[in-house]
């Protein structure tokens, strides 16, 4: 069984609905760099919090730099996992 264009309509729908922002993922970052906000929003607890540690040592600043660059990938990983989880609820049931 696979889905109608009118499910995946939905799916799309949803994604944009569910899932994260890129403006308010940015915003995180230049106002709340220090928790690394936009790793939490973006479902990344685990660096988000080695981020947090490594700031003690100077490589967290340079890694905070980085994540402007990171962010529209880190976007779209956690779009097309709302997509997967979308489309396996769909399939299911």
């Amino acid at each position: 069984m696979s889905l109608t264009t009118q499910d995946k309509l939905l799916i799309e729908q949803r994604v944009t609905n569910e899932g994260p922002n890129i403006v308010v993922a940015y915003l995180f970052w230049l106002f709340l760099w220090f928790v690394s906000a936009h790793r939490f929003y973006l479902g990344r607890p685990k660096s988000a919090v080695l981020q947090i540690l490594s700031y003690f040592i100077v490589i967290g600043f340079v890694w905070i730099l980085v994540d402007i660059f990171l962010i529209p990938g880190m976007i779209r990983e956690r779009q097309q996992q709302i997509r997967d989880r979308l489309a396996f609820q769909m399939l299911q049931g």
